[in-house]
């Protein structure tokens, strides 16, 4: 994804990311998010979307979003690896698109913790998502 009007946005996709099918949206030091189309291996045996799935959804858009946060500061090109993840399913559907967005909650010297909130259609929300980054 590029975003010029945000170099910060820009960071290397993770293979695993590339493997499950994210489509990355946009991203400024507001918001990041990122979709994902379910396909069959998305979905768990009664065609829900799989937990993992979405957790991996909000986890790989709130990791970008620590990395933009940092952007400008002490850690700016660092790793920002997630130490805590905190999830909550709230309902779920049956394949279908889900979006994620993420917020910075705190972006300070050492932690960064940044909000996630994963929708499906017709803004449904299914997940909210907690994570505590630091810099590697």
């Amino acid at each position: 994804m590029t975003n010029d009007a945000d170099p910060a946005a820009d960071s290397p996709d993770s293979p695993f990311a590339q493997f499950i099918g994210l489509d990355h949206g946009e991203a400024n030091h507001d918001h990041a998010s990122s979709r994902l189309v379910t396909q069959p291996h998305h979905l768990n045996p009664t065609g829900a979307i799989h937990g993992g799935a979405l957790i991996s959804l909000a986890d790989n858009v709130a990791t970008r979003m620590a990395g933009i946060a940092q952007a400008g500061g002490p850690n700016e090109g660092k790793f920002m690896s997630g130490i805590d993840l905190h999830a909550t399913f709230l309902s779920n559907q049956l394949g279908g698109t889900v979006t994620a967005t993420a917020r910075v909650v705190r972006a300070g010297r050492r932690v960064t913790v940044i909000r996630t909130q994963v929708t499906g259609d017709n803004d449904k929300l299914l997940l909210e998502l907690t994570t505590t980054h630091i810099p590697t």
